[in-house]
């Protein structure tokens, strides 16, 4: 089969001049496409800022024979994603592709945790997320094709100690891919979630023997954002990736029991085992399936 390419498709990476973003941005350059490289340049717990950073991938890119331009927006700031769309559009013309990758860090036990420390973080991870989905979706739709990637974590999927910030905005990043898979359907624009596991900024402060890191790389896991990327993506996918080991993490719902309008407490109890059994155990589509189990069931079936 070919390779697969990028040739005369515009993307954009936030987050990008760095580690993971950093490597999606060079991969997609060398395979054809135009690249947006946005980057706060900001330190790891989102203080500080500058376009440095992302001006040195661009140059990157530009020594691999790639067009890119750099933005230094905030993806919280809506007049900066906004002006980072426009600097696409002005130069390319169209955006076929999104990879939201920008995020930071405050791990503290609940406990310990600010207020201030949780909003941050679902302000940066998911809100830095809509909003440059909101500003190039209708871009998308009206070309009849794009591709989006948000960034979930195993913190949002399973959890974490100490990232209950980081877990909450992670997981509803997954529950906004949901529903944008079906919105963006009839448009070919496909949305998907990558969940990497990498040797980055954000995870120096781990300890994990030298020998690990080596074997958690950034661009190990590029590979499968690229092809979600790509004109064959699936949609509504939630890939999992960490030293070249790639998996579909799915939530599923088991098929349970009828109890009917009499049940109680302790008819919930003493059906758990029921309630509970994987046999037969489902991904849906979407909520209505759900729904119409339940009516399934209400009917005996």
């Amino acid at each position: 089969m070919a390779d697969i390419r990028f040739d005369g498709k515009v993307a954009i990476v936030t987050g990008a001049g760095g580690g993971l973003g950093r490597q999606h941005a060079l991969e997609l350059a060398r395979r054809g496409a135009k690249v947006v490289v946005n980057d706060l340049g900001g330190s790891v717990d989102g203080s500080g800022g500058g376009s440095d950073a992302a001006n040195k991938v661009v140059e990157e890119i530009k020594a691999l024979g790639g067009e890119a331009i750099a933005n230094g927006s905030s993806v919280t700031d809506d007049a900066g994603v906004a002006r980072m769309v426009k600097d696409a559009m002005d130069a390319w013309g169209r955006i076929d592709i999104l990879v939201a990758n920008a995020g930071i860090l405050r791990d503290k036990s609940f406990t310990k945790m600010d207020i201030a420390d949780f909003q941050v973080v679902v302000d940066v991870h998911l809100m830095g997320t809509v909003k440059p989905a909101k500003a190039v979706w209708d871009i998308m739709r009206a070309q009849n094709y794009g591709r989006i990637v948000v960034t979930t974590s195993s913190t949002g999927l399973y959890g974490n100690f100490g990232q209950s910030n980081y877990g909450a905005a992670k997981l509803g990043l997954v529950g906004f891919m949901n529903s944008l898979k079906l919105e963006g359907q009839k448009n070919n624009v496909h949305v998907n979630a990558i969940s990497p596991v990498a040797a980055t900024r954000m995870t120096e402060n781990l300890g994990m023997p030298e020998q690990v890191l080596a074997q958690l790389k950034p661009e190990y896991v590029t590979p499968g954002v690229v092809f979600l990327c790509s004109e064959d993506a699936p949609t509504g996918a939630v890939l999992t990736a960490g030293a070249g080991a790639f998996a579909l993490s799915r939530i599923v719902e088991t098929e349970g029991v009828y109890l009917g309008g009499s049940a109680t407490v302790e008819s919930i109890r003493d059906n758990w085992a029921k309630i509970t059994d994987e046999t037969g155990q489902k991904a849906y589509l979407n909520g209505g399936e759900q729904t119409a189990k339940f009516f399934r069931k209400m009917q005996g079936g």
